[in-house]
């Protein structure tokens, strides 16, 4: 399973890094990706990373802010997201693709093991 954190209430324009940690998986390589969901609302791919060569996918609202990246001997990876805008308050949670291990999409009943996410609130 993975256990999400790292997130907080900041303001626009200031950061925060979350963080994904996996556990109870065997050696192997995957395709992770960052979600976020607001309450009433479509779960939304953020971001991916495929854990054998580090390639990346962003989704255009987040593209030059968010920065994915993995740290494979800690299973571990992580969101940097800078200029945060009100309209990133979300719950934030890491899933991994059920089949292949380069990103390629973000169909959410294609993704497992969910984690409880972390709430990220922007607001001043």
């Amino acid at each position: 399973q993975f256990v999400e954190s790292g997130g907080g209430l900041v303001q626009p324009g200031e950061s925060l890094r979350l963080s994904c940690a996996a556990s109870g998986f065997g050696e192997g390589y995957s395709a992770i990706a960052w979600f976020r969901q607001a309450p009433g609302k479509e779960r939304e791919g953020v971001s991916c990373i495929s854990t054998r060569d580090g390639s990346t996918d962003y989704a255009d609202s987040v593209k030059g802010r968010f920065t994915i990246s993995r740290d494979n001997a800690k299973h571990t990876v992580y969101l940097q997201m800078n200029s945060l805008k009100p309209e990133d308050t979300d719950v934030y949670s890491c899933a991994v693709h059920g089949g292949g291990s380069y990103c390629s999409g973000y169909v959410p009943s294609e993704y497992r093991y969910w984690g409880q996410g972390t709430q990220v609130t922007v607001s001043s």
